[in-house]
């Protein structure tokens, strides 16, 4: 079967700023970065073999915001619960504050298990365990 998503390609202003937060995240959920000497953008793999594009663009205009028309978040699974809790432990130390933490981990509802976070650039990610 072929995968749903083939890749997602999200613009940045500053790939040198924005770039680690996005790394530290996606190895740890078992992401490749590819080796690919791109200097304005960054590549990671899944072992699926859907993968993620960060790049600076020299088309980018204004700011990112998710709250507009667009890419409100990226929703990624995460293995399990305790897996979670070590993500949201160590996410603020990798760039990335936690949004909702009062309802954590049931934000998106009594039945869904779910770290929402966002980095200093206002990129929303969306942690989900089984």
């Amino acid at each position: 079967m072929t995968a749903a998503i083939h890749h997602v390609e999200l613009w940045t202003r500053d790939l040198t700023g924005t770039a680690p937060s996005f790394h530290w995240l996606l190895t740890e959920l078992d992401w490749t970065l590819r080796d690919d000497g791109w200097d304005r953008g960054r590549t990671w793999t899944h072992p699926s073999g859907v993968y993620v594009v960060l790049e600076q663009s020299p088309a980018v205009h204004g700011v990112h915001d998710r709250t507009r028309p667009g890419l409100n978040h990226l929703a990624l699974a995460v293995s399990g619960r305790a897996r979670l809790d070590t993500l949201r432990a160590d996410c603020a130390a990798h760039g990335w504050s936690e949004l909702f933490a009062r309802t954590y981990p049931h934000a998106g509802g009594p039945d869904h298990t779910a770290l929402f976070a966002e980095n200093a650039e206002s990129f929303e990610v969306e942690l989900v365990a089984p």
